[in-house]
């Protein structure tokens, strides 16, 4: 009997998954699609490959997402922080909102010149269980009450304002303020770890960082990233440059020719694989497909 395409596809991506974790050194999992659930399944899948004899030290979370719940990544960090170390993401493509919350909780991120993250602009269901960004939410319902003091709002406006629901608004308020905490506290404890002195400050280079500036760059860069006036978008493509400017260092592989052939060459055919299977999630290591 014949192997089917699909067994075909999943030898391939299975090899090709094992020539980057002997690039890298280290464990790999991949994740494709929403963050909307799936923490016994993710559970499981890490588990499986942290009790593995072949274990290595270090994980590679290759992402590619639009966002989702904080509170799953929240859920998911901490599954892979309890059996690795050092955990550093790889972005071929793209990791938009949530997405780019994950990546703060790693110790490296990387990524080439097509690459992007998002802003953080978190994704909550509303009282009909449909996903939504909530930034857009608040800033509407801000720019109708600042109309409403200034006697400017019309009467459209005004049956707007006042039928939104108060409990669903005040949802929208704490996944915001969560999303900025998590990132806040992600970057000091895991991104700023070996952040050991001033490199590119000209008044204090060569200085000791001390924990009271790695907490002011994470509340700037929390602060840039959440602001709906800077990005205008829920998914506005951020790229390597826009992130250094932020004061975020990223690992750029766009000129090691090796490195970006591995990645591309097993996200292309990840992709092609999902997209044309119609995956809403895909989860993939060398032990799980």
């Amino acid at each position: 009997m014949k192997p089917s395409v699909d067994n075909i596809i999943s030898t391939l991506l299975r090899a090709k998954l094992i020539d980057l974790e002997k690039h890298f050194d280290a464990d790999i999992l991949v994740y494709f699609g929403p963050f909307e659930g799936g923490e016994n399944h993710f559970l499981s899948v890490v588990e499986d490959l942290a009790t593995d004899e072949n274990k290595k030290q270090k994980l590679f979370v290759i992402l590619t997402t639009g966002g989702g719940s904080a509170i799953v990544v929240e859920r998911f960090v901490n599954i892979i922080r309890k059996h690795y170390s050092e955990v550093n993401f790889i972005i071929p493509d793209y990791a938009y909102s949530a997405g780019t919350i994950f990546c703060m909780s790693g110790d490296n991120i990387y990524m080439d010149y097509f690459s992007v993250l998002g802003p953080i602009d978190p994704q909550v269901q509303n009282k009909d269980n449909n996903w939504v960004a909530a930034l857009g939410y608040l800033d509407k319902i801000n720019e109708l009450i600042v109309k409403a003091q200034n006697d400017e709002l019309t009467q459209a406006e005004f049956i707007i304002l006042k039928d939104f629901d108060l409990a669903e608004l005040r949802g929208y308020e704490q996944a915001k303020n969560l999303t900025i905490d998590l990132l806040e506290k992600w970057l000091v404890k895991y991104k700023f770890k070996n952040w050991d002195t001033h490199r590119t400050n000209t008044k204090l280079k060569g200085q000791n960082v001390t924990d009271k500036q790695k907490l002011k760059r994470a509340k700037e860069i929390a602060h840039k990233l959440s602001d709906n006036n800077i990005w205008k978008s829920h998914s506005r493509p951020i790229n390597i440059e826009k992130l250094k400017e932020l004061g975020l260092e990223i690992d750029d592989y766009s000129d090691n020719e090796v490195r970006r052939n591995l990645i591309r060459s097993y996200y292309e055919l990840l992709s092609d694989f999902v997209v044309k299977r119609g995956y809403r999630n895909f989860v993939h290591t060398r032990k799980y497909i």
